[in-house]
This record gives structure tokens, sequence and C-alpha cells, in this order.
């Protein structure tokens, strides 16, 4: 459901920002989009001139606005709906990636748990920290 509202809203954006982009400017921008509706001052063509462009691409611009801002309320009620909420502190002992280090120093060993490893004399144990 929420991935077909989702192409909906999408589909309403483009033609939103189509339909924007047709209507002629009022305040002369940057001066392009032709003039009104004569053959030869561009825009186009006379297709749709006058007050009738303007009529019915601000009555389409605005049907428009209202789908977007319906799907997007009932996208973020959706989104909202189907999330529970949850805590960090729930998924502390999920991760098993990354290694522990709370029982690390307590082992059964007293050596290991002070620190000084039993090497038997020699002085050739493995260090608890690899070099590089």
């Amino acid at each position: 459901m929420m991935q077909i509202l989702l192409i909906v809203h999408l589909l309403i954006v483009l033609a939103l920002i189509g339909v924007v982009l047709l209507q002629k400017s009022e305040g002369g921008g940057l001066g392009i989009g032709g003039g009104g509706g004569g053959g030869a001052s561009g825009g186009m063509g006379g297709f749709m001139t006058g007050r009738g462009s303007a009529n019915f691409l601000s009555r389409t611009t605005a049907v428009l606005a209202v789908c977007f801002m319906a799907t997007s309320i009932t996208l973020s009620i959706l989104a909202g709906t189907q999330t529970e909420p949850t805590s960090i502190l729930d998924n502390i002992g999920e991760d098993s990636d990354t290694p522990s280090l709370q029982n690390e120093g307590a082992t059964g060993d007293e050596g290991e748990a002070t620190g000084q490893a039993d090497d038997g004399g020699d002085g050739s144990s493995d260090p608890s920290v690899p070099i590089q």
C-alpha cells in the first residue's frame, strides 16, 4: 500500500513541476516564455490563448497541490503507524559483530585477571593486544 502511494505521490510531483513550468510568469521573470497567443510571438503557437490557459493551468496546479498535500499527509501517517517505538537499550546484546569488553578482564586464572600472563619464566607470552 505504501509503495503504491509513494509512486502516485512521485507522479503527482512530476506533474506539478511540469504544470508550474508551463505557466507564464506574471512578473516578467527572465523575459522568456513568449507573449500572448500570436503565432509569431512564440509560446505555444496559439494553442491555448489568454485567460483560458491561465485558468486551466492555475486550476490544474491547485488540484495537483491538493493531491500532493493529501498524499504527503497520508504517507506520513502510514509511516508513523507502521513502526513501533523501540529503545537503543534493547539492542545492546544483539550486535554480535563488535567485541564485548565487559568480561575480558575477569577470567578464572589469577595471572590473567591481574594482567600478568603465565609465560613459564622465559618471557615469551603472547601480547594481549596484537601489534600491527
